[in-house]
């Protein structure tokens, strides 16, 4: 296939914040990485809420236009795909306009705000079968987890007992941070960082059941930004944790935290089944580590043990770059979640992860909260 037949698509990003230029990036350099690429991202318009913020992102971004009215990206013909990067609050609105426009979307996490949010968005994408919609659960993209989706497919862990999963940071343990919409309605720990991890335990498990949880804060005020002297409520969780009954029957335990003193970005995940066991870490990406429990024993501990398997950057093909000797990153995963659901807007069919598994996610956090209020074990609902 030469350049001449791979089709251009026009890409218009909402938000230019972290998360903004980090999909940007993704669909910059997709057509560098993959051979073919599935489709040539053309950056049209980027949209902010500043005049001073939209001129940089069309500069550093290298977009055609910049605009701080969102309608401008829905009523431009050559943007055919809705990148929403902006606070949570935020997604319900943009995502169901950029649909109800005909654009298809790609949408940072969470999906929302609730899980009656959720609805509205899965509302309007049954009234638009034909548009492609996707979700940056960039943790389903490392090699290593797709490695281990693959095993448990196969049958290599046999019926899975228990697991852990875990996202902790240590980015709010200073009580003098100030507010951001993060620490306003709808942002907290769960909704930043256990929607990740929530969806990844889904991705290579199935459906969640019920669940129990807690939510704690530890700092209930914090200092407007620019305006130290001035404190402002803290309204979310700094941390979250809950047992997990999956549909197949195995329990698990995840938490997500913002005050994990020492940590990084520390997604981890733990499985243990009859014939085997599956364990990794964000922060040593490159290895995934399976037992077998199948293998000999003997003398001295016989063929038992952990493997490493080195993962690496073994991405299928058309991954061309970089060699898949070389360490992953995070931002490559981001980039295959790109790909990915590129590939699927030129395929006509769903990703990987669509905005159903945002809702899915949603659907668990909604009844984290629930059975924080009631100390009780919760049904998680149906989407």
């Amino acid at each position: 296939m030469t350049p001449r037949d791979i089709p251009a698509i026009g890409i218009g990003i909402v938000g230019f914040g972290f998360i903004g230029r980090i999909h940007t990036y993704g669909f910059r350099n997709v057509p560098l990485f993959y051979d073919p690429p599935p489709a040539i991202p053309r950056m049209v318009g980027v949209c902010t809420s500043r005049e001073e913020t939209a001129a940089k992102a069309r500069e550093v971004g290298g977009f055609e236009f910049a605009t701080t009215r969102f309608e401008d990206l829905l009523e431009r013909e050559d943007i055919d795909i809705i990148v929403v990067a902006t606070p949570n609050d935020l997604h319900r609105e943009q995502v169901v306009a950029s649909l109800e426009a005909g654009k298809h979307v790609y949408c940072d996490k969470p999906l929302t705000l609730t899980l009656d949010d959720a609805h509205a968005i899965m509302a309007a994408v049954r009234a638009h079968p034909k548009l492609v919609h996707g979700m940056a659960f960039q943790c389903r993209f490392a090699p290593a987890t797709m490695r281990a989706r693959q095993l448990i497919e196969e049958g290599f862990l046999g019926e899975v007992y228990h697991f852990r999963g875990a996202y902790l940071h240590a980015g709010y343990t200073d009580p003098s941070r100030p507010m951001s919409w993060r620490l306003g309605p709808g942002g907290g720990c769960l909704a930043d960082l256990g929607s990740h991890i929530i969806d990844l335990m889904r991705y290579l498990l199935g459906d969640y059941d019920s669940v129990r949880g807690t939510l704690e804060r530890w700092i209930d005020e914090r200092p407007l930004a620019g305006d130290p002297d001035t404190l402002a409520p803290v309204e979310v969780d700094d941390y979250a944790c809950l047992q997990a009954r999956m549909q197949s029957g195995a329990l698990g335990f995840i938490e997500s935290s913002r005050f994990a003193t020492g940590t990084q970005d520390g997604v981890s995940f733990e499985i243990y089944g009859e014939r085997g066991a599956l364990r990794w870490s964000m922060m040593d990406p490159n290895f995934l580590d399976a037992y077998d429990a199948t293998a000999p024993g003997g003398d001295f501990g016989g063929m038992q043990g952990f493997t490493r398997i080195a993962t690496v950057q073994h991405y299928p093909a058309p991954s061309a770059l970089p060699s898949p000797k070389l360490p992953v990153g995070w931002t490559r995963l981001h980039m295959h979640s790109v790909f990915d659901f590129l590939q699927a807007v030129r395929d006509g069919s769903p990703g990987t992860a669509t905005l159903a598994d945002g809702a899915r996610a949603q659907a668990v956090a909604e009844a984290v909260h629930r059975s924080h209020d009631t100390g009780r074990w919760e049904s998680v609902p149906e989407i």
